[in-house]
């Protein structure tokens, strides 16, 4: 039985579990960059003008009110605010009022912004599946699953809930 002696400090991680975080922090911020840089050099958006577009497109009548955008990405309103405003000078979702609540304002998908979500899809996944699915046998993609299903737990959020700030890329629901 570990008493209070033989209890690893919290504060303090070994040797081990420092390596363990540097690799998954390296992996995670270079995947991260790796998506980004594909859809910058591939069709000249972001991975947060990316996350918007799924988002509206994935919505009902391809428009959310801000705060429904807000919950989808996760982030805060101003970063939403300030993402919208700009994918709104690039053509790609345009502002509506909204009849129901004159407080809020619909973030409608535009036919470039669309468009632009059906074009990028490919080579995104492509991108993803190259990175993440090929390099990983079929039983370690498992054992990542399980590993951050149980992370997504100890961090206070459901399993399979809505992620925040990871976009999945579906060709099926983009061409719809």
């Amino acid at each position: 039985m570990a008493t209070a002696r033989t209890r690893p400090d919290p504060r303090k991680l070994s040797d081990d579990e420092l390596r363990l975080f540097h690799e998954f922090y390296l992996m995670r911020r270079g995947f991260d960059r790796a998506l980004d840089q594909q859809l910058q050099r591939d069709a000249g958006i972001s991975i947060s003008e990316l996350e918007v577009l799924m988002a509206l497109i994935r919505s009902p009548g391809r428009r959310l009110r801000v705060r429904d955008l807000v919950a989808a990405t996760g982030w805060e309103k101003s970063r939403v605010s300030h993402q919208v405003t700009r994918m709104e000078a690039r053509g790609f979702v345009e502002r509506q009022d909204c009849a129901e609540d004159r407080r809020a304002s619909w973030i409608h998908l535009t036919g470039d912004g669309r468009r632009k979500v059906v074009r990028v899809l490919p080579e995104h996944t492509a991108t993803i599946r190259r990175i993440l699915y090929d390099a990983l046998s079929p039983e370690q993609q498992e054992e990542l699953l399980a590993i951050s299903t149980r992370m997504t737990e100890a961090m206070g959020r459901e399993p399979g809930a809505e992620p925040e700030d990871v976009v999945v890329p579906g060709v099926q629901e983009a061409a719809g």
